[in-house]
């Protein structure tokens, strides 16, 4: 029997693909916990994603960037918002915090605000102020959901589920069909998103995940000329010099979502395709999580750890097999002149695998 849960409280400051893997962890504790509520600190990008779910009582935002730009303009505004913040998540009186950051930080202000029971992993002996801990080098061997999931066996609980779930709104879904109706997409066509973007909380080095716009164009090109698809080239605001590359470079006209949607409506946009062509990154997961069929394409990330969850026969990975790969190990980028991983995926690799996936060979 796990040990006394009631009110949990779950960390996790990263991307879009690292908070929809932690949503295993909300749905174990959510629906084998009777009587539980749960929080969840997260960043402002990611938040829309939590908003709906039914097993999440509360939500606290902590933006770094935010607080830095804040701080520089008032640092005794920056400190009373932090207190703020700290003061909020204390009056829920959480007895037990899972917490994913792989911080210090965070488990110094959950000892300070009082959370009795303070759980996750120890990387680089950050783990000081938490209570049970998972003594870690980086996430590898297995997937991340499956190491997050880890996690509940340091409280006796043995989870008996272990999908992710987005809960997307009945709006945001007749926004996604008005679109494509719209689009002059109708049904029992054969929709394609591709996204050669994403990998934003990467930063500066999002590209190196990124597979050659011109790649996406070509395949984008055959999947129409072969067999009619509909391609939908999907990407946030910040993304529209890639998205714009890849139409530039096709023959073909395809529709542009590049910069329209939220990050729900991207989400329903994508549960509508038969088939999401994606890198690696936040939105390849949102894909698999919204029910489409996913290729995704990978490069300097282990596919083992970080790919499409669970593993299906609706979902491919396409790499390139160099004896290099994976190179981003124990949180960290080796350094590389090349990006040879990426440049020898073959756009024939990718169009075979979405073959396969959709079931045509």
């Amino acid at each position: 029997m796990p040990q006394k849960l009631k009110y949990i409280l779950i960390i996790n400051p990263f991307g879009i693909g690292d908070v929809l893997f932690s949503t295993a962890l909300i749905e174990a504790i959510g629906r084998q916990v009777e009587g539980c509520h749960i929080g969840f600190l997260c960043n402002r990008r990611t938040e829309a994603l939590l908003k709906n779910n039914p097993l999440i009582d509360w939500i606290f935002v902590f933006e770094k960037d935010e607080f830095r730009s804040l701080w520089k303009e008032s640092k005794v505004k920056c400190v009373k918002e932090f207190m703020s913040l700290l003061k909020e998540i204390r009056g829920k009186r959480f007895d037990t915090v899972f917490d994913l950051s792989l911080s210090r930080q965070f488990g110094f202000f959950m000892w300070a605000i009082g959370i009795p029971r303070r759980i996750g992993f120890n990387y680089k002996n950050r783990g000081i102020f938490l209570t049970d801990k998972i003594d870690i080098e980086g996430y590898h061997d297995k997937h991340i959901v499956e190491c997050y999931l880890n996690l509940l066996e340091l409280v006796g609980f043995k989870p008996t589920t272990n999908y992710l779930m987005l809960y997307v709104s009945d709006a945001d879904k007749k926004w996604a069909k008005d679109f494509l109706t719209a689009s002059e997409i109708k049904e029992g066509d054969l929709v394609v998103g591709m996204v050669p973007g994403g990998g934003a909380s990467w930063g500066k080095d999002a590209g190196i995940k990124h597979w050659k716009r011109e790649k996406f164009a070509q395949a984008a090109d055959q999947l129409i000329e072969k067999y009619h698809a509909k391609i939908i080239i999907l990407g946030d605001e910040t993304e529209s010099d890639i998205c714009d590359g890849v139409r530039k470079s096709m023959r073909n006209i395809p529709v542009m979502a590049c910069g329209l949607t939220t990050l729900l409506q991207f989400a329903a946009l994508m549960g509508m395709c038969n088939l999401v062509i994606a890198n690696d990154g936040g939105p390849l997961h949102v894909a698999v999580v919204m029910g489409a069929k996913t290729v995704g394409i990978f490069g300097p990330v282990d596919e083992k750890v970080y790919g499409q969850y669970p593993s299906s026969e609706k979902h491919k990975v396409v790499k390139s097999n160099l004896k290099c790969q994976p190179c981003y190990k124990y949180f960290k980028l080796k350094d590389c002149d090349t990006r040879r991983c990426l440049d020898e995926v073959a756009v024939e690799d990718v169009l075979k695998a979405a073959e396969e996936v959709l079931g045509f060979k």
